[in-house]
């Protein structure tokens, strides 16, 4: 919890006066209570009633007062947990932005979500609770155990006998309380994954008619969730229980003692219940902002896990820039999993000059994309270097690396928002012109100029309203746009018909003058005109050369070549 101490820092003045306003308003129904006391043994005594004004004027006064302090006092707290919070969560989305590939495998989406949204309010609501009732419990039980002890030792004795119990009770059911409400989160995380898998494969549910199935599954989950959370609540009513309970048993204790003392007015003895009754009612919300801390630590806990995270690394100040695009591989070794026997890439070596097109083929995992996805720095090597224009990857900024080589996925990624904004993500501030022109080389625009709407139509989320090739060739035409020094196609246009590829092809080259093109594919077509293929087998360079080269001398390729005869 310490590390989070310094996002008070901003809003410290909140954190300053808003317990300090608390504090003055418990502190003022500390003294009402004796206040009262005293107006009751006037009436009771038979004071005029203008004696009894003048005596109420006073406690009015200063029960207003002080009920303005804890409003404005409230307020301020509010205020500093809820920005608290709010930094709490920008910190960790931008550390989510920046996380490699391997941390984004560390972490489920629904997780995260968990995270950024349950966790981080349960801790604005732990920062709320403690500058409220951390200020406002002790002030009252303090003050209610000294007016106590002003007003009558002997029942104040009898009201301290049951504190040790209550404490008791207390620190039991909190310890009992920890690994319930970790439980609790962790079944968030499993049902927010699962509401976030469904819902963006819902497509392939219907089409696979396993609507009952999944239903099945989130019920599971859901269940688990609610048992989950049942436990942890029974915890929570045993809390409240044992508290009324003893919250009653003092009441009646100071009653019975004090009736059988029968030398107290009573006010007195009317104040001294107050007193009792604050006493308690402190330590039972207390207890509850114990709870609530419960929950606060294990949040806290799962949030430092994202922030800890070590992210990519990434030379900020690095004033490289790609000047022509040349890569180069030596020894590379990589393994997506530490410690694992197999390496997806071992010993591998090649060069790409610059504005080669270079195809990459081999059978599914021989390394194809994971040794591409190292030029922008998405992988970096666990031996060996990954060179671009000579020079290390480690040594540039990611933000200059990745503006000079683009990638462009099979799985098309596209947002909600229009087709103008989706390309707009190439190069923030394009104009229409060149969207027209980065889309006509994506033959994208054979598409968009039918549409009602051209490039103000509206996409779903993941453009799920436009075909799989439609999708493949916004992508590129986002790419082009960017106009990198390197352009990587991973099985890019794998939805797109063999002549609208060859044209697309073709258009690359006037699109991107002098760029280095990566093409990854499985069709031999996409990669046949390469100026150089290189063949990748189980982690390994198995040949290299051009497609009449290939053919003659490497098995491997040779067998690609005849399965799409």
């Amino acid at each position: 919890m310490k590390r989070f101490a310094r996002y008070a820092l901003p809003y410290k003045r909140f954190f300053i006066f808003g317990p300090i306003l608390i504090f003055c308003g418990a502190f003022g129904e500390v003294l009402l209570p004796r206040m009262a006391a005293e107006l009751i043994n006037s009436a009771v005594a038979g004071a005029q009633a203008q004696s009894l004004l003048s005596a109420g004027l006073p406690m009015f006064g200063v029960a207003l007062f002080f009920a303005a302090s804890t409003l404005a006092g409230n307020q301020l707290s509010t205020r500093a947990s809820i920005h608290f919070s709010a930094d709490v969560r920008k910190d960790a989305f931008a550390k989510i932005q920046s996380f490699s590939f391997p941390d984004l495998d560390r972490f489920q989406t629904g997780a995260l979500v968990t995270r950024l949204t349950s966790d981080a309010a349960q801790l604005q609501q732990f920062t709320m609770q403690l500058l409220r009732m951390g200020i406002r419990c002790p002030t009252h039980l303090i003050g209610a155990v000294i007016m106590a002890f002003s007003m009558n030792i002997q029942l104040a004795l009898v009201m301290l006998l049951l504190l040790p119990a209550m404490a008791l009770s207390t620190f039991l059911i909190v310890r009992k309380a920890l690994p319930r409400f970790k439980v609790m989160q962790e079944r968030l995380d499993e049902i927010n994954a699962k509401v976030s898998e469904s819902i963006s494969n819902v497509r392939l549910v219907k089409s696979l008619s396993r609507e009952e199935y999944e239903s099945s599954r989130f019920g599971d989950c859901a269940e688990s969730l609610g048992s989950a959370s049942l436990d942890a609540n029974r915890v929570m009513l045993l809390q409240r229980l044992s508290m009324t309970f003893c919250m009653n048993a003092a009441t009646i204790a100071v009653l019975w003692a004090g009736g059988a003392m029968g030398t107290m007015k009573a006010g007195d003895l009317a104040a001294f219940v107050g007193y009792v009754t604050q006493m308690l009612t402190s330590l039972m919300l207390f207890s509850n902002m114990l709870l609530t801390s419960s929950r606060a630590i294990v949040s806290a806990k799962r949030i430092t896990e994202v922030l800890d995270s070590s992210g990519e690394c990434d030379p900020e100040n690095s004033s490289l820039s790609v000047a022509n695009g040349s890569v180069e591989f030596k020894d590379i070794t990589f393994r997506h999993q530490k410690g694992s026997l197999k390496p997806a890439l071992e010993d591998l070596s090649l060069v790409i000059e610059p504005g080669q097109t270079v195809g990459l083929v081999g059978s599914a995992g021989s390394g194809k994309s994971t040794l591409a996805h190292m030029i922008p720095g998405l992988l970096n090597p666990d031996s060996g270097q990954a060179l671009v224009d000579g020079k290390d990857i480690l040594t540039y900024s990611l933000k200059g690396l990745r503006s000079a080589a683009c990638v462009v996925l099979q799985s098309s990624i596209l947002f909600s928002g229009t087709i103008a904004e989706n390309l707009a993500w190439g190069k923030e501030g394009a104009s229409m012109e060149e969207m027209r022109a980065a889309a006509h080389a994506a033959q994208a625009d054979l598409f968009i100029d039918e549409l009602p709407e051209g490039y103000e139509t509206m996409l779903s989320q993941g453009g799920v309203n436009l075909s799989g090739g439609q999708r493949q060739r916004l992508c590129l035409a986002r790419a082009i746009l960017r106009s990198p020094k390197i352009i990587i196609l991973d099985d890019a246009a794998s939805a797109v018909d063999t002549v609208t590829e060859a044209n697309i092809r073709r258009n690359l080259s006037s699109a991107l003058p002098g760029a280095t093109r990566v093409i990854i594919a499985q069709r031999i077509a996409s990669v046949k005109d390469a100026d150089k293929i290189f063949v990748l087998e189980n982690g390994r360079l198995a040949g290299a050369g051009t497609h009449d080269e290939l053919f003659e001398s490497c098995g491997i390729y040779r067998d690609i070549c005849m399965t799409q005869v």
